[in-house]
């Protein structure tokens, strides 16, 4: 008998549409190029693209020159964009660099902010920018500066009424029981102040918990050296599950194209959604299915508290 080698690049999808996205979403992670999947999915059909691709220029599996950033990235966003529903999202981790070389050599690289307004005027709509603050940064090498400890998220939507769970994601009220208890009996509702600002009181303490705000604290992974695949920035569970509890419903599917070791997908349908992916390289397809299989938290404990 005949053996073959496995080929070394990544089959091109040879289904329709509604069979492209029942694969994705039935294997967990794909092996694959989003630039031949992407275009095969059915319009409309995700409800989140929660993602945080390569960094310019940052690991040696992926380099891709910070100069050269938006226009490779682009493609994918147009592709998404068609793909996603009216009131979906495209949530995107991603961190500047320092130059290396060239004329801003050792300054902070602009190109993702130059993605950002891109993306913007590719038709996605801008609507936060969030901070993922990471207590256990380790320091860099590039001074004269401290080391980074945190790394931007970015929300964008498709539509002007993006689902949002706002309740899904909040956190313990900082003020005793016996405040908060106090407070809800509060009959004047808005307190206007002399610069006619307020609050209403008969509805913050009626929530469950406050709005957590934009910078969410999240400890760094360490789960690469557990198994990733050699995956060497694997994305803390802890941060997919806040943006998964808020911007997509249950039952929805949620896709990562850039899927690496898989937190997307496994965080995903723990939480009850329709979790895949898409990765161009096998070894961490591999890690993935095994993390996929195990099911069980597979991180450090996370910081963030979410309101149940």
């Amino acid at each position: 008998m005949a053996v073959h080698p496995l080929p070394m690049s990544p089959p091109a999808p040879r289904l329709g549409p509604d069979q492209v996205l029942e694969t994705l979403l039935s294997e967990g992670e794909t092996w694959g190029d989003s630039s031949e999947w992407l275009p095969a999915l059915p319009s409309e059909s995700a409800d989140l693209w929660f993602t945080s691709p390569p960094y310019a220029d940052a690991r040696a599996y992926s380099r891709i020159h910070p100069d050269r950033y938006v226009d490779w990235f682009l493609p994918y966003g147009k592709l998404m964009l068609e793909a996603t529903k009216d009131t979906g999202w495209l949530v995107l981790n991603i961190k500047n660099r320092v130059a290396k070389s060239g004329p801003l050599q050792g300054q902070r690289h602009p190109y993702v902010y130059q993605l950002v307004i891109a993306l913007q005027q590719q038709g996605w709509r801008w609507l936060e920018t969030y901070i993922w603050s990471k207590p256990n940064a380790v320091p860099g090498r590039f001074g004269p500066r401290t080391k980074d400890s945190f790394e931007y998220v970015y929300a964008f939507a498709k539509g002007p009424k993006p689902y949002f769970d706002l309740d899904a994601i909040r956190v313990p009220y900082k003020t005793t029981p016996e405040e908060i208890e106090r407070r809800k009996l509060d009959k004047l509702g808005r307190r206007n102040t002399g610069a006619g600002f307020g609050r209403d009181r008969t509805t913050t303490y009626l929530r469950g918990g406050a709005d957590p705000g934009n910078v969410v604290s999240v400890p760094q992974t360490y789960n690469q050296h557990k198994g990733a695949g050699g995956h060497t920035a694997a994305m803390p569970e802890g941060l997919a599950e806040f943006f998964i509890r808020a911007c997509s419903p249950e039952g929805g599917v949620v896709i990562d194209p850039f899927a690496g070791s898989g937190t997307t997908a496994v965080v995903a349908r723990r939480l009850g959604r329709l979790g895949g992916g898409l990765e161009i390289h096998r070894s961490f397809v591999d890690a993935a299915h095994e993390r996929l299989q195990r099911g069980e938290p597979d991180d450090v404990p996370v910081v963030i508290d979410l309101a149940r």
